[in-house]
């Protein structure tokens, strides 16, 4: 029986992008291999940590959404807890209404990354006519 799943994982401050880009790789790979199907991933990018862990005070966080096998939620875990660059994670298994508030969620994220492209290309400004100021003409009284 497939189950819909989202987990969250925090990465070391200390790796650089490439060796984040290679450790999210690694866990995707690991969903497919085994039977899983990746519905949405998401980088939160680095994040202030609530509190020190391992005396580090912040960490990359990554969420990754997928459907797979119950079985298989073991198997991810303890690759978490293998890995040296994974300091936190939580895996959590959705029900109908968490799997209804995510397809929203994507849905409006997706709504609000399309709006600003819109607003950032402004139409072209009318041009202006130069209006030639006529020279004033002094009067002498006599």
């Amino acid at each position: 029986m497939i189950k819909q799943y989202e987990t969250v994982f925090i990465a070391t401050p200390v790796l650089s992008e490439a060796q984040m880009k290679e450790a999210v790789a690694k866990y995707t790979k690991l969903i497919t291999d085994n039977g899983g199907e990746i519905v949405y991933q998401e980088d939160w990018g680095l994040k202030q940590l609530a509190y020190p862990i391992q005396h580090k005070t912040s960490g990359f966080y990554y969420l990754i959404e997928f459907k797979a096998d119950p079985a298989f939620i073991a198997t991810l875990e303890t690759q978490y807890h293998r890995d040296e660059r994974i300091i936190r994670y939580i895996t959590v298994a959705l029900d109908k209404h968490a799997v209804a508030y995510a397809e929203h969620r994507r849905q409006t994220r997706a709504a609000k990354a399309a709006a600003p492209k819109a607003v950032e290309e402004p139409a072209a400004p009318a041009p202006q006519e130069e209006v030639a100021a006529e020279p004033e003409t002094e009067t002498a009284e006599a």
